[in-house]
């Protein structure tokens, strides 16, 4: 086992250019100074415990961007720096959910109000529920069953598929349009399954759009077993749910990215980020709370090492990811307008579990080369590097022909508490949490040192 797994370490090596010993050595050093010194979980702690939920255009928010420009400036970042975005303001307010059937009595359930959906302005808005699976039950629907009532899909994340973040895509179709489907066929309001593994009542939110062309009606995400109920009882009797909100987009609002580096002595500029903003529910500690705690840890590791880099490491705490993005893009406009060359981006924002690969979105040079180096990062449970998807917040940068990669953590958890009240600090383990920084640190040190 020994000669098969180092021949292909030597071959790829000779390949490159590259002394693997020491860099496997350099990699240990990492690992040891992150998992015993690493500051990250006690990070997380304070801002999800002391901020909280910071959805933008928030005071929450706000206070978040006070809190990650003192951690940066304690990392030790030789400078730090704010990047003003224009943000959505979306405002949940009140809201309320309840169902009966027949003659029965009205019954509270658990809901949330999608993000960027109007609400009912405070009005009550009761109607029959009209129960289905999916859009092919939906289409075979006439437009007159469909006025004037509540359509609920009850579609739920397919377990069979492995990689979670393919069933949330999938699923995802359900809550990000069918406000408009509905309304354009003259439905009053929308009921979506939450897109969620846990095998629980908890509703999750998320962000859904609207097309112009078509009323705006309420958007709701309920939990799988309330929709599962409703979907039992509408095959014996008639359903009617009773719906009040008061969210609503809001003006436009100035906010900041955050932004913190630590100077190269070569041209160039690593990125390595999160986004600081989080859903209106829960403490944003998955999402994506472990990202950013994640990205002022490699920074904090080169400073507190003396670990020379040769190109400027920046970590970039993104604002909007969750309801508009604009943060990424913003960024992306800034790089496009200056002289600065960045060489490679990373981004993680799929939660703070143990980390297993990679997912890159570079040319095929570059991701021969990366996969080079999967043997130095076997002993740390990484052990798929794969073309794939980076991050929404630093997609943008592909169109300046960026080269980019996104931490791959094991997934099976994370959907069970994503844009929920379940994404609280205690559902993130510190060992995992700061192996996640640590690989992201070492494939930082293996770009910085034989990436031009």
């Amino acid at each position: 086992m020994k000669k098969l797994f180092f021949l292909p370490l030597v071959l790829s090596g000779f390949l490159f250019g590259q002394d693997y010993k020491s860099d496997s050595v350099a990699m240990r050093k990492i690992a040891d100074h992150i998992m015993t010194k690493g500051e990250g979980y006690n990070d997380l702690y304070q801002l999800t415990k002391q901020v909280g939920h910071r959805l933008s255009g928030s005071e929450g928010y706000s206070k978040a961007v006070k809190w990650a420009e003192a951690k940066l400036k304690e990392a030790g970042a030789d400078r730090v720096w704010l990047q003003p975005v224009k943000v959505p303001v979306w405002v949940r307010g009140e809201e309320s959910l309840q169902t009966k059937t027949g003659n029965g009595t009205w019954q509270s359930i658990p809901m949330l109000s999608l993000g960027n959906s109007e609400g009912t302005n405070g009005k009550v808005v009761e109607a029959e529920v009209i129960v289905v699976r999916d859009f092919d039950e939906f289409d075979k629907l006439t437009d007159a069953q469909i006025k004037g009532k509540i359509v609920l899909f009850n579609y739920p994340m397919k377990q069979e598929l492995i990689e979670t973040g393919e069933a949330y895509g999938d699923a995802g179709r359900y809550r990000y349009g069918t406000a408009s489907l509905v309304a354009k066929r003259g439905g009053r309001a929308v009921l979506v399954r939450s897109i969620s593994t846990a095998p629980d009542d908890v509703p999750h939110t998320g962000a859904m759009s609207y097309d112009a062309a078509y009323p705006k009606i309420p958007a709701v995400a309920i939990g799988p077993k309330t929709a599962d109920e409703l979907q039992r009882l509408s095959a014996k009797q008639k359903i009617y749910a009773k719906l009040v909100s008061n969210c609503g987009m809001r003006d436009d609002q100035d906010s900041f990215s955050v932004i913190g580096e630590i100077a190269g002595t070569e041209n160039g500029v690593i990125v390595v980020g999160g986004h600081l903003d989080s859903w209106d529910v829960g403490e944003g500690a998955q999402d994506d709370g472990a990202g950013v705690v994640q990205s002022i840890e490699v920074l904090r590791l080169f400073k507190q090492t003396g670990l020379k880099n040769k190109h400027t490491i920046r970590a970039v705490l993104f604002a909007n990811e969750e309801n508009g993005t604009r943060g990424g893009k913003a960024y992306a406009d800034y790089v496009a307008k200056s002289s600065e060359r960045h060489v490679f981006a990373i981004e993680s924002d799929t939660g703070g579990y143990s980390p297993r690969g990679f997912g890159l979105n570079m040319d095929d040079a570059k991701i021969k080369q990366v996969q080079s180096w999967q043997p130095l990062f076997v002993p740390y449970g990484v052990y798929r590097i794969e073309k794939g998807y980076a991050g929404a917040d630093i997609n943008p940068l592909q169109k300046l022909n960026v080269p980019l990669a996104g931490l791959q953590p094991d997934s099976q958890r994370y959907f069970d508490l994503h844009h929920s009240h379940s994404d609280v600090f205690e559902a993130v383990n510190r060992r995992e949490l700061l192996l996640g920084a640590t690989v992201m640190a070492q494939l930082i040190y293996l770009i910085d040192n034989y990436w031009k």
